[in-house]
């Protein structure tokens, strides 16, 4: 039998504009590209000249937006925060009118002003740095802004938070595309933890640990090799040779989470991964993860990401 046709490459077009921050610039390259040829990245500016960075330096591209229209998906890193407005510059906004409909738009940071600008945010739900989020709210009453999570996924529509959210993004974004070990080969090839849920706050003004003190780190990576256990704070605590108050606190300021939220989230990142890579029935799937049932497991999963084990895995059953 013939060998089946092999898909095309997913096409992403990157839009550089004026002030734009060199390190954003990269992510989605620096992400996207492990996945070998599985996607296509190009970067253009709006009009195929150079762009100006944030820094001090001119950062030259090899296309114009002609590139934009045969994009499937559409990369709006950030730039300087003095650029941001409620006008959309005229050349940008020529720029995305060559978008097709129902492209998937993804913004970083001070991308997603680009975006309300040409009022594609309008009543959805979005995200942007927390240190901008007031002007926005002032600039676009009509975005739903949630100022404090990492990325908000709306469908065709992705907004993160700063500069680690890009990545954070563009990995949920890679792992909804091809499955975990995908993204988290891109992950590790990265050197970056391969996946921090979306809802996660954003690390807003957390206190540093003084110098010398005790971290939460090593119980953090302890509880991973016993998600299977029913760990409660004390048992916690007691590894970590604190109290559960002193415990608790620091690690809220470590990590922006609660220890049950965050103990929950990785348990369902488990179950995430061996719905896609195991066929272990979704009672042994919840045994392995610790949590209690079927039951609770779809009900912390469609809690997450929105859908039920069974359907998760049919998603990704090709991948």
């Amino acid at each position: 039998m013939p060998n089946a046709a092999k898909t095309p490459p997913h096409r992403i077009a990157v839009l550089a504009l004026e002030g734009v921050y060199p390190f954003e610039l990269g992510i989605p390259r620096r992400v996207f590209a492990a996945a070998g040829d599985r996607y296509e990245l190009a970067t253009c500016t709006v009009d195929g000249r150079p762009v100006r960075s944030d820094a001090d330096f001119t950062i030259g591209v090899e296309h114009g937006p002609e590139i934009l229209r045969a994009a499937d998906s559409v990369v709006i890193p950030p730039f300087s925060p003095a650029l941001a407005t409620a006008d959309l510059d005229p050349a940008v906004a020529e720029a995305l009118a060559l978008i097709r409909p129902g492209t998937r738009l993804i913004s970083i940071c001070t991308g997603a002003y680009v975006l309300a600008a040409a009022g594609l945010l309008d009543g959805r739900p979005a995200t942007t740095h927390w240190a901008l989020a007031d002007r926005f709210r002032r600039l676009f009453p009509r975005v739903r802004l949630d100022p404090d999570v990492l990325f908000v996924d709306d469908g065709d529509i992705l907004t993160s938070a700063g500069a680690a959210s890009g990545v954070d993004l563009c990995l949920h974004v890679l792992r909804r595309d091809h499955g975990a070990a995908v993204a988290n080969h891109a992950a590790r090839l990265a050197v970056v933890p391969p996946w921090r849920d979306g809802g996660q706050a954003q690390y807003i003004e957390q206190p540093v640990p003084a110098a010398g003190a005790a971290g939460t780190a090593a119980t953090r990576a302890w509880a991973l090799e016993r998600l299977h256990l029913p760990l409660t704070l004390a048992e916690l605590a007691g590894h970590a040779a604190m109290s559960t108050r002193t415990f608790a606190r620091r690690f809220h300021d470590e990590t922006g989470q609660s220890p049950g939220r965050w103990l929950t989230q990785q348990r369902v990142a488990l179950a995430r991964d061996l719905l896609e890579s195991t066929d272990l029935t979704v009672d042994r799937i919840a045994g392995r993860v610790g949590f209690a049932n079927a039951v609770s497991l779809r009900q912390h999963l469609h809690a997450a990401i929105g859908v039920s084990p069974l359907a998760y895995r049919r998603t990704f059953a090709g991948n």
